[in-house]
């Protein structure tokens, strides 16, 4: 595609946050706004200079001008919005997760390859700094031989939003999940997983999910095995995205509190001994380390936003706003991906295959755990 593109963006809750990256993109030509409360959307066109206010969602689709939107939306609305998306024949990408069922998720990606268009979920955790810091000791063979890896997301959801209440953990699993299928190169094929513990009654009655906290086995396609542990309620724990690498070589591991620094582990290569047998190298050794920010590899114009800091609102002198860091610096280069696989022709990183697995795999550890562990084995999204 050549010329620039243009973007709505529906939804300004935690979506204002993405508007001054894609109106500072050098590939976005106009950037459009919708969310329903309208003197929201009045306020962040103004402040960053948008090109349109949209009165609702159906105006968006029917603007034959619009080349991609980009859903920040509730997720019950999720699937239905990215359907309306694609059928009007623009190029969606849509916060996590991409469905909440099976079907759903086969809706999409079924439409995907019908249309041409692309899909994209931003998934914040493949784009951080711990996690390029992880892929590029993959691409440097640190670790050696990959041989498990471990996830888990716990965040506590009272007093959030209505649809919230109760939630299947493993149904917004994707944080946990997607850095686990990104580094083993390898979609997951199968799991176990179980529930754990009890919720409140009012939180049981929107979903019919009695478990606070969920733990799921990952079988890959390549082999490898995972875990992941999700909890949403009555658990007491800081917030965490978090995931663990074991390589034969070397190992990252997650911090425990999050004010503090990821660990590298690294033991000695085995060397033959002569008799038949091996030894090891030099004995292991550990080291806390600072993940570095990776503004380098995004564009100039929008490389500042992985580093939160405060700016200058020259509408209301008074105030200064905070921008940018968002999700350990990963929101600019979500953007910036889903842009230039437009321009550039190409399936994101994260397509709609790749966003389909992810999901299916905690739409399916939820199936396991309401039948006490039972295998569910994933559908496969290539052969729709």
């Amino acid at each position: 595609m050549s010329g620039k593109l243009n973007v709505v963006l529906a939804g300004l809750g935690f979506g204002g946050a993405f508007v001054p990256i894609h109106r500072n993109h050098p590939d976005v030509g106009t950037v459009g706004l919708f969310d329903p409360d309208i003197k929201l959307s009045d306020l962040f066109a103004k402040r960053y200079n948008c090109d349109k206010v949209y009165s609702s969602f159906d105006e968006i689709l029917e603007d034959k001008s619009v080349d991609a939107v980009h859903l920040i939306s509730p997720i019950p609305l999720h699937e239905e919005q990215t359907i309306k998306v694609l059928d009007a024949g623009k190029h969606c990408a849509c916060t996590v997760p991409m469905a909440t069922s099976i079907e759903g998720l086969k809706r999409i990606v079924k439409l995907v390859n019908k249309t041409g268009k692309n899909y994209m979920m931003m998934e914040t955790s493949v784009y951080t700094n711990h996690f390029f810091h992880v892929k590029e000791m993959i691409e440097n063979n640190e670790f050696g031989k990959i041989q498990f890896l471990r996830g888990a997301h716990y965040q506590d959801m009272e007093n959030w939003p209505s649809y919230w209440m109760g939630l299947p953990p493993m149904l917004y699993g994707t944080h946990a999940i997607a850095p686990l299928v990104m580094t083993s190169n390898s979609k997951i094929v199968r799991t176990h997983c179980f529930g754990s513990g009890n919720m409140r009654e009012e939180l049981q009655k929107q979903y019919g999910n009695p478990f606070p906290l969920e733990c799921a086995i990952f079988e890959f396609e390549n082999g490898l095995k995972a875990e992941v542990t999700r909890s949403l309620f009555s658990n007491s724990r800081g917030g965490s995205e978090c995931f663990n690498i074991y390589g034969e070589n070397s190992t990252f591991e997650w911090q425990q509190i999050e004010e503090e620094n990821p660990v590298i582990f690294r033991i000695g290569k085995l060397k033959a001994d002569g008799k038949g047998g091996f030894l090891r190298g030099k004995r292991g050794s550990s080291e806390h380390f600072t993940p570095s920010d990776h503004g380098h590899l995004l564009p100039t114009e929008i490389a500042k936003y992985t580093i939160r800091g405060k700016y200058f609102d020259e509408l209301n002198p008074q105030l200064t706003f905070e921008e940018g860091g968002g999700h350990g610096g990963s929101h600019p280069h979500m953007v910036n991906e889903f842009i230039r696989s437009i321009v550039e022709g190409r399936k994101p990183w994260i397509d709609e295959q790749i966003s389909a697995n992810i999901t299916a795999a905690g739409i399916c550890a939820h199936e396991s755990a309401m039948n006490n562990g039972k295998e569910v084995i994933l559908p496969d999204f290539t052969k729709l």
